[in-house]
């Protein structure tokens, strides 16, 4: 039992947070996506207003950004797909579109542009260092990109324009 007082808007506010757990054998492993707190940006709107997409867009960002978190200056973050022979995709871009699909975009490890569309039900992914594709350029960190973009607002959507790529200029 706690002596903290909590107010009634704490304690619903913490009733439409998520929840998250880990525990790693290395007591002095570094610090993961879960034992993180969550950015302000992610908590704006409650997790019961969000679609599948957006949530697991958003987690995934935390996912990724603590993962280079822990790269050194030779590696940038890549991504192995799961339960298949697609091979790796370093990662360059990820999004989502309401209300399922997750997507991610890059280069796979021939340098082949590469885009993969998951439906959120699907989504198991297991990401990965790979070193940089040529010693003298600086590693590129897309975790942070996507992070600092959590905690602006999302655009309105009135101003995306036509979904089905209008092309008039």
């Amino acid at each position: 039992m706690s002596d903290e007082i909590r107010t009634t808007a704490e304690l619903v506010e913490d009733h439409h947070l998520p929840r998250a757990r880990v525990v790693h054998s290395d007591p002095d492993a570094p610090e993961s996506a879960e034992q993180k707190p969550l950015p302000e940006g992610v908590k704006r709107k409650p997790v019961d207003q969000k679609s599948p997409a957006e949530w697991a867009y958003e987690r995934l960002i935390l996912y990724i950004k603590n993962f280079e978190e822990q790269l050194d200056s030779e590696h940038e973050i890549a991504m192995g797909f799961t339960g298949g022979n697609a091979g790796v995709l370093r990662i360059e871009g990820v999004g989502y579109f309401d209300p399922d699909i997750v997507t991610f975009y890059g280069t796979d490890e021939h340098g082949t542009r590469t885009q993969l569309v998951q439906h959120v039900s699907q989504l198991s992914v297991m990401l990965r260092a790979l070193p940089k594709p040529s010693p003298e350029v600086k590693a590129k960190r897309i975790g942070f990109r996507l992070a600092s973009d959590l905690e602006d607002p999302a655009p309105d959507p009135s101003s995306q324009g036509d979904l089905a790529g209008d092309s008039a200029g």
